[in-house]
């Protein structure tokens, strides 16, 4: 795990990211070219009536997180746009469940587009939602690798 690294896409994210987005708290667990994990705490702030994480948290934190995946690909934050955030919700998350574990991959990085896909899942590993993105490099300052 390179720290270096961390501390980069940690210092991207308290950038860049939009105040309400800050108070998810996303903590990055570790981050690679390959592959880059987040933790949510599922705080009640984040939870709606029903008693479970509301979707527009787990969104918010997916959307986030790949930004941060694709700032670990680059090494650096690189201007960019969501064009498509595509999420199935497999299962309701407990507000106790703790943290979330958000895991993402770039499956393609070109010019001007990037692709990837995110896994949120509970400590033990269920997964409860899944998401694929499409980003917009702005400048088309891709393929770093």
């Amino acid at each position: 795990m390179d720290d270096d690294l961390i501390r980069r896409v940690e210092a991207a994210y308290a950038q860049v990211a939009a105040p309400f987005v800050r108070q998810l708290a996303l903590r990055v667990v570790s981050a690679s070219k390959d592959a880059t994990t987040l933790a949510m705490p599922i705080t009640p702030n984040l939870v709606h009536g029903g008693g479970v994480l509301c979707g527009q948290a787990m969104l918010a934190a997916a959307d986030t997180a790949m930004v941060l995946a694709l700032s670990a690909w680059f090494g650096e934050f690189r201007p960019m746009t969501t064009v498509q955030l595509q999420t199935s919700f497999l299962r309701p998350v407990p507000g106790d469940a703790g943290d979330a574990i958000i895991t993402c991959r770039i499956l393609r990085c070109g010019k001007s587009l990037a692709f990837g896909e995110v896994d949120l899942a509970l400590p033990d590993g269920k997964l409860f939602a899944h998401a694929t993105t499409t980003y917009a490099l702005i400048g088309g300052r891709g393929s770093a690798g």
